[in-house]
């Protein structure tokens, strides 16, 4: 019996801060999966180009994701840390799956549906509005290369991106049937630990790093000053008793916080605060955020002032997830039909 083990991969862009949604939902419970599966953790940099952007706050970014992975828990000698631009196959094998791809399957995504209109709203030139870049529809190919590409047995995935993995799986398959065997078909990796982190403004949609309302959302490099204003100044309801109820979704997101950073359950949450108001939550949360942050922060820091560690970590995280790829890309070539480069 081979005692390999299996392989998980996730990656991340590297556009603005992580969140304390990014955390408590996924990378908190990727700290805890190196022991039990070959994992590889990449800064997706080409995924990020679909949207304007600037080549040194990209390269500022990748660089600064690295440091706050590893800050969260992520240890690069137990796992492979790379950035996607490092390793050649992603885009390659994109190109391939996307000749598998018809175009309505694209066109129906969700995700692109609600970017699409997104984008629209929020351009400020009326001649740029309908012009969306075909990055955007082809992300989810490209999503799917970065995990076939590996080979992953397992891809932790958020509601937002099931739509995504499915579209992998199906592509998998299609790859398989017509070219033979080839492609593990990835599952979803399903955590029970951490619960989908909703906005501290509009709790009726998840804490994103990109909205607009900067209020709505924790960064894990947030000065403890600012912590304490955006939670204090979180969304809740006129009644003042607490409870965590479907009913008071705002207030159920703050004790869903806490009880991901505490590891307490809800209820005993809610019975400590039995008889006080929505301040005291709110303050005890902040409390409780800053000091779970603190040692983030400073080991965040310190990699920072350390370039050249960062750059031998993304080095060797490339290496070894680069061998991997040129594998699976030698026998992706080969059932394709495409001739052998001599040597």
């Amino acid at each position: 019996m081979s005692d390999q083990k299996p392989v998980i991969l996730t990656c991340a862009q590297p556009t603005g801060g992580l969140t304390i949604g990014n955390y408590l939902g996924a990378i908190k419970n990727w700290a805890t999966m190196i022991d039990a599966y070959e994992c590889y953790f990449g800064i997706v940099d080409l995924h990020a180009i679909t949207i304007d952007y600037t080549p040194a706050e990209l390269r500022k970014n990748s660089l600064s994701c690295v440091a706050q992975y590893i800050a969260c828990g992520l240890d690069p000698k137990k796992s492979n840390i790379f950035i996607q631009s490092h390793v050649t196959g992603h885009t390659e094998l994109a190109w391939i799956l996307a000749c598998m791809t018809p175009l309505g399957e694209l066109q129906r995504m969700t995700q692109f549906k609600d970017k699409t209109k997104q984008l629209n709203h929020e351009s400020e030139d009326p001649t740029k509005r309908g012009s969306i870049n075909s990055g955007l529809l082809i992300y989810p190919v490209l999503m799917a290369a970065d995990i076939l590409l590996y080979n992953a047995d397992a891809v932790p995935v958020g509601a937002d991106q099931k739509q995504h993995l499915e579209l992998c799986r199906n592509l998998a398959q299609r790859f398989n049937q017509r070219f033979s065997e080839t492609f593990t078909i990835p599952e979803p990796y399903l955590s029970e630990q951490g619960k989908r982190i909703m906005s501290l403004q509009d709790p009726s949609k998840k804490m994103s790093k990109s909205d607009q309302n900067q209020n709505a959302t924790v960064f894990l490099l947030d000065d403890p000053k600012i912590i304490r204003k955006k939670i204090m100044g979180a969304v809740t309801d006129s009644s003042r008793t607490i409870e965590h109820s479907d009913d008071k979704p705002g207030l159920t997101n703050l004790i869903n916080i806490y009880a991901a950073f505490s590891g307490e359950s809800s209820e005993t949450i809610v019975g400590r605060f039995q008889g006080k108001g929505y301040g005291d939550l709110k303050s005890e949360l902040s409390d409780l955020i800053i000091s779970k942050l603190e040692p983030v922060q400073k080991r965040y820091n310190e990699l920072m002032v350390e370039p050249k560690y960062l750059e031998s970590v993304l080095k060797e995280g490339a290496e070894v997830a680069q061998k991997r790829a040129f594998k699976m890309l030698r026998k992706i070539y080969k059932k394709s039909g495409f001739q052998a480069r001599i040597q």
